[in-house]
């Protein structure tokens, strides 16, 4: 839905989708390879609402190759089956459209799906598909029948039987390059149909133009720009087979073009034109598909290997053979997966089967984005649609910055630190190319899109610099940082400046935007603190306190208010609308979302007591479905807590502001135990790029990050027996937890380097340190420890 109200327009499209039915599948180990990557299952969260895609990447891989089980159009086929699709991969399904390029995880909105490649076999004079077909009916179109139990996936690897061709398909990929082989156990001949009209969240005119062209008879490329989340998109493909194709068939079925070869001229020029062996080896249009054909295609296994460029044609040539420049699939597998060994190694667990399969593949959606945007020769395509040259970094691209500032980065700071210098580099230069003068919001491949709320770059830059990561340009980060937050025509930063707040008869979601900014400005001021710039830190730290003017006392909630400091007259804390006062949530939620002050929000509440009281109502109150009906992303209910959706991710942990620590063990088991799982459907919501398995990692672990760039972790209570995690500084942080039970969910005492630990957080710097976090568990709660002001989280306003 596009917001336009004069200013920069917001998109917060995932409030347009209805709900979605969850399933409860078992999830399928597969063929798993050794190394911590074994514990790892690619089908978690694809199904349920997880939205994630079981295919083959790499860490941060710009490949992500995976298979497509649905060939749905907007305005067409239902919405709610649109939405559960927007990975391209959905568990329920069973069939098989294809397999393409570029994919999200875990996004409730969506767009890519490039390149779908699908291996067929025909019988004698059959002619083959060139379209989908339904589901209902998969003889009517090339998508082919599956089953999970011939399904197989690993990281970096993935296949399945396409039963409908008696066809083993198999898939790895490198960064920028996908790797498939076909083994064909039919006699006859096969094809490999590459179809540029499909799309993820397709629709009529979605491809602007395309084009192919054969340069040999292994080897073609090809363009397509497309319209979708990101306007004009554009990607190149470099496509080469192992073998010859016997002959290849440019089919296009534009029919609004100025030329139209094989067109008829009798008033049907509706037909496709199509080339067969002709000397003229391209075509282009808005509907182009290629057909390859092999004789005796079950001689041996079919390779191809496709390459991809968001700059040209000639780069993704170029991608693809640097990247890969053999024929050894198994060779990319086993490379792909050591990759993955590596990155997950930097985290050592131990536990039985289902806990370390859900640590490890929640470590494992956390390793996908922001991914890899650039060529091997560093070049890449800016957010002013010109092509850049990247030196001294690696751009990257997709930041769901609303989601994933609130664990996803924090987590990478430990588990992939040499990739957050080139992540926010990638941002700054976004920043310095943005013709808004702005960080991004929510962006991906050279595109802004303005989905959702608040400046969020700054507090994953903010969090970063504190803890020592500063190898770019620290001067100009926190330029860019200002000028964001007071940007003239970007959401109402104008009048949040002139009344302290952002007033609801200016921008809809007034509430939710004026504490998101709130935090933001926190983090500015943390920052500009640290380098010595006293008056922009003053300056912010007195806009980090914005959350108050919005606090109305006579209900005790978070509340819309207009420009002549009127109340909302329509006032329900329980009520999610649409371009209401606040984002995909209610004032029950968001009245908890001031986590650089929550020393401050519990004053505004009435003191410890009432702010529990309010917690412990949060969590037991029964929310109407008819209150959140248009917002499928409040999901994962517990109460009026929906861990399916941001907004409440760190509100378990808000007790130990109040000095009731075991009341959030208490929450946390219950969150773990009631919306988590190793099965397809073990997320709550949407994985959000990472976010959700990121707040899992943390939780497991036994701390999290409230505000992130205060560089305090509350404690909560680990949730596996051990986990260490290894640092990039040499050192090993350890949090291990005694007579750790299905009964045993409370903190009886705990040890810092064999020192009790009477305080309720830790710091960053007890993490980087290294050494061992040792938590006692018991059946009953231990009410005596974190109570004291000193003991609990810092907050803004009691330090």
């Amino acid at each position: 839905m596009v917001k336009n109200t004069g200013l920069i327009g917001r998109i917060n499209s995932r409030l347009i989708f209805l709900p979605m039915m969850a399933i409860g599948f078992a999830a399928n180990a597969g063929n798993q390879p050794t190394g911590n990557s074994q514990w790892v299952d690619p089908f978690i969260g694809t199904g349920g609402d997880g939205h994630t895609f079981p295919g083959a990447v790499v860490p941060f891989g710009m490949m992500q190759l995976s298979p497509d089980t649905a060939a749905l159009s907007r305005g067409v086929d239902p919405q709610a089956e649109i939405y559960k699709h927007s990975a391209g991969y959905h568990y329920d399904d069973n069939t098989i459209t294809g397999f393409s390029h570029t994919h999200f995880s875990g996004t409730g909105h969506s767009d890519l799906g490039d390149l779908l490649i699908m291996p067929m076999t025909t019988k004698a004079n059959q002619k083959p598909h060139i379209e989908p077909g339904s589901a209902q009916n998969p003889d009517s179109g090339y998508r082919s029948r599956f089953s999970h139990n011939s399904e197989s996936a690993s990281p970096g690897y993935y296949s399945v039987e396409l039963q409908d061709y008696g066809i083993e398909a198999e898939l790895t990929a490198t960064a920028r390059t996908g790797m498939h082989r076909y083994t064909f156990s039919r006699e006859g001949e096969a094809q490999v149909l590459l179809d540029l009209t499909a799309s993820i969240y397709n629709f009529k005119n979605k491809v602007i133009w395309s084009d192919v062209r054969v340069l040999d008879n292994q080897t073609l490329i090809a363009y397509r720009a497309t319209n979708g989340w990101a306007k004009q998109r554009k990607m190149f493909f470099a496509i080469k087979f192992s073998r010859p194709f016997d002959s290849v068939e440019l089919i296009n079925q534009d029919n609004t073009r100025y030329r139209c070869n094989g067109c008829l001229t009798d008033g049907a020029a509706n037909k496709p034109s199509t080339i067969v062996n002709s000397t003229i080896q391209t075509t282009a249009g808005k509907a182009i598909k290629v057909l390859t054909h092999f004789n005796q295609a079950n001689k041996s296994p079919l390779l191809i290997k496709v390459g991809l460029s968001a700059v040209s044609r000639s780069n993704a040539l170029q991608n693809l053979e640097q990247e890969i420049n053999h024929w050894d699939f198994d060779k990319v597998r086993i490379d792909a997966k050591n990759q993955w060994d590596q990155q997950l190694g930097v985290v050592d667990a131990k536990g039985d089967a289902t806990q370390k399969r859900q640590l490890y593949t929640a470590l494992y959606h956390a390793l996908q984005a922001p991914s890899i945007y650039q060529d091997v020769n560093g070049q890449y395509r800016g957010v002013d649609d010109e092509i850049h040259q990247a030196k001294g970094f690696t751009n990257h691209t997709l930041f769901s910055l609303w989601d994933t500032y609130r664990a996803l980065h924090p987590l990478l700071t430990y588990i992939a630190p040499d990739k957050v210098s080139d992540m926010i580099q990638s941002m700054l230069m976004h920043y310095q190319q943005s013709y808004d003068n702005m960080l991004p919001i929510w962006s991906f491949q050279s595109h802004e899109t303005w989905t959702m709320i608040g400046y969020h770059a700054v507090s994953v830059i903010a969090d970063a610099y504190l803890k020592g990561i500063r190898d770019y340009d620290t001067n100009l980060a926190l330029k860019a940082m200002t000028d964001t937050a007071n940007s003239p025509v970007y959401d109402a930063i104008n009048e949040y400046k002139k009344f302290g707040y952002v007033p609801m008869d200016k921008l809809s979601e007034s509430v939710s935007i004026t504490l998101e900014y709130a935090y933001d400005d926190f983090a500015i001021a943390r920052m500009a603190q640290a380098m010595g710039q006293t008056a922009i830190s003053e300056t912010f730290f007195k806009r980090a306190l914005s959350y108050r003017h919005v606090f109305d006392k006579e209900v005790g909630f978070m509340r819309g208010k207009d420009s002549k400091g009127q109340w909302n007259p329509d006032f329900d804390a329980e009520e999610a609308k649409l371009m209401g006062p606040f984002t995909e949530g209610n004032s029950f939620q968001y009245t908890f979302y001031v986590p650089h002050d929550v020393a401050g929000l519990i004053d505004l509440i009435g003191g410890d007591e009432a702010f529990t009281q309010r917690l412990d109502l949060l969590f037991s109150k029964e929310l109407s479905h008819d209150k959140i009906k248009e917002h499928e992303d409040i999901a994962g209910l517990i109460g009026q807590y929906a861990h399916g959706n941001e907004p409440s991710h760190h509100i378990a942990y808000l007790y130990n502001y109040a000095g009731k620590p075991w009341k959030t063990q208490q929450r946390i088991r219950q969150i773990m135990d009631t919306l988590s799982s190793d099965k397809p459907d073990g997320l709550a919501g949407n994985d959000d790029v990472g976010q959700m398995s990121a707040w899992y990692v943390f939780s497991a672990m036994g701390f999290y990050p409230v505000a992130p760039g205060d560089l305090s972790y509350a404690l909560g209570a680990p949730q596996l027996p051990e986990i260490s995690l290894k640092q990039s500084n040499g050192k090993t942080f350890t949090v291990t937890a005694k007579n750790l039970s299905a009964k045993n969910k409370y903190v009886a005492s705990v040890t810092l380097n064999g020192q009790p630990l009477k305080r309720s957080f830790i710091h960053h710097n007890d993490i980087v340190k290294g050494g061992q976090l040792k938590f006692v568990m018991t059946d009953k709660p231990n009410k005596g420890w974190g109570q004291t002001t000193a003991q609990r989280p810092p907050s803004l306003s009691h330090k």
